[in-house]
C-alpha cells in the first residue's frame, strides 16, 4: 500500500506540474536572463549576441546578460548550459563546432548537444574564407592547387586548433584537390595571420571578419568563398565549389539554444521574439557588416540542420584521421 500511495502521489504531481507550466510561462520572464557565449568578449560571436541581447531584453521586459565563459574551444561555456536549470533564465548562444564535430573530437565531452539542448533559431551563417599570403604566385584556386602539387608536403596551412572549422575545412579540400599540405596549429586567428603575414604559413581558411581587413589591405589574397554558391556579402568572390570542386562547403553558423527541457512556450516565444530581432533592418545591417547574412529559422529546422552537418564532419574527420583530443 505504502508503494502505491508513493506512486500515486508522485503521478499527481506530474500532472499539477504538467497543468501549471503553461500558466507559469505566461508570467516569463520575471528576472532577468543570462545568454552564454563560449567564447571570449569581442569574438564574432560575442559580438552578434550582443546585437540581439541588447533588442531581446526591450522586447522580453528583462535585461538579457551576455555572459562570457571561453575554454576548450567553445565546449565549457555550452557543457555549462547543457547543464543548466531549464526554466528559461539561461540560454546559449553558440556556433556550429561545440554542436556539431566537438562529440567526434572530444574524448571526455562533458555534455551531448542533441539530448541536453533545445534548439530555439538559427541566428545567421557565414562563409569562411580560402586566403593565402599575397607574396605567393597565385591568384585563384586553381592556381593554388597547381602549386600545391609542384611542392607536395612544402606549402603550410593554419588554423585555430586540431578538429577546428579552419582545420577541418583545408583537410576537405585535401582531400578532394589531392594535395598535400601541412597543418600548423595556433592559439587563435590573431597568430594565424600573423603568421601568414610574416611568411611561416602560405594559407589557410577563416572567416571574413578577420580576414578582409588584410585583403583590404593587400597583405592576403582571397581565392574563394566557401558556400556552394556565391554570397551575398562578398558576392564577387568565386567559391570553392564552382572552381572544380563540386559539392564543397564549409560554412559558419551561429544559434541560439536553451537547456532541454526548457518549457516549449518559453521555445515558442523566444523563437519568434529572435526571428523578429533579426528581420529587423539595423540589425541586418549590422550583421552583414559582419559579413553574416541573417537567417531566422524555427527550432526543427536548427536541429535539422545540427543532424545533417554532424553527418557531414563526421565523413571529413574520419577520412583526415582527425583524432580527439
Amino acid at each position: 500500500m505504502t508503494s502505491r500511495r508513493h506512486a500515486l502521489i508522485a503521478l499527481a504531481c506530474a500532472c499539477a506540474a504538467g497543468a501549471v507550466s503553461p500558466a507559469w510561462a505566461d508570467t516569463w520572464p520575471s528576472r532577468p536572463l543570462r545568454m552564454v557565449v563560449p567564447f571570449p568578449a569581442g569574438s564574432s560571436p560575442d559580438l552578434i549576441a550582443r546585437i540581439l541581447t541588447e533588442k531581446l531584453a526591450a522586447t522580453l521586459g528583462q535585461p538579457v546578460v551576455v555572459e562570457n565563459r571561453p575554454g576548450a574551444g567553445g565546449n565549457i561555456g555550452t557543457g555549462m548550459v547543457a547543464k543548466a536549470a531549464p526554466d528559461g533564465y539561461t540560454l546559449l548562444f553558440t556556433i556550429n563546432g561545440p554542436l556539431v564535430t566537438a562529440p567526434s573530437l572530444s574524448r571526455n565531452l562533458s555534455y551531448d548537444p542533441f539530448r541536453q539542448l533545445a534548439p530555439v533559431t538559427l541566428v545567421a551563417t557565414s562563409p569562411n574564407v580560402l586566403v593565402v599570403d599575397a607574396r605567393l604566385p597565385v591568384h585563384d584556386v586553381r592556381e593554388f592547387v597547381a602549386l600545391a602539387k609542384s611542392r607536395a608536403g612544402a606549402l603550410n596551412y593554419g588554423s585555430v586548433g586540431n578538429g577546428s572549422a579552419a582545420h577541418l575545412a583545408m583537410e576537405q579540400l585535401k582531400a578532394m584537390a589531392g594535395i598535400d599540405l601541412q597543418h600548423v596549429p595556433y592559439p587563435g586567428f590573431p597568430q594565424v595571420t600573423t603568421a601568414m603575414v610574416g611568411g611561416q604559413i602560405q594559407a589557410g581558411f577563416m572567416v571574413p571578419a578577420i580576414a578582409m581587413p588584410l585583403v583590404n589591405a593587400g597583405k592576403l589574397r582571397i581565392l574563394a568563398v566557401t558556400t556552394t554558391g556565391r554570397t551575398a556579402v562578398l558576392p564577387s568572390v568565386p567559391t570553392v565549389a564552382e572552381s572544380g570542386y563540386p559539392g564543397f562547403e564549409a560554412i559558419s553558423w551561429q544559434a541560439v539554444l536553451a537547456p532541454a527541457g526548457t518549457p516549449p512556450a518559453i521555445i515558442d516565444r523566444l523563437y519568434r521574439e529572435l526571428v523578429a530581432i533579426i528581420g529587423s533592418a539595423d540589425v541586418r545591417e549590422k550583421m552583414r557588416a559582419q559579413y553574416f547574412v541573417p537567417a531566422g529559422t524555427a527550432p526543427a529546422s536548427l536541429r535539422q540542420t545540427m543532424a545533417s552537418e554532424k553527418v557531414r564532419w563526421d565523413k571529413v574527420i574520419r577520412a583526415a584521421g582527425v583524432q580527439p583530443e
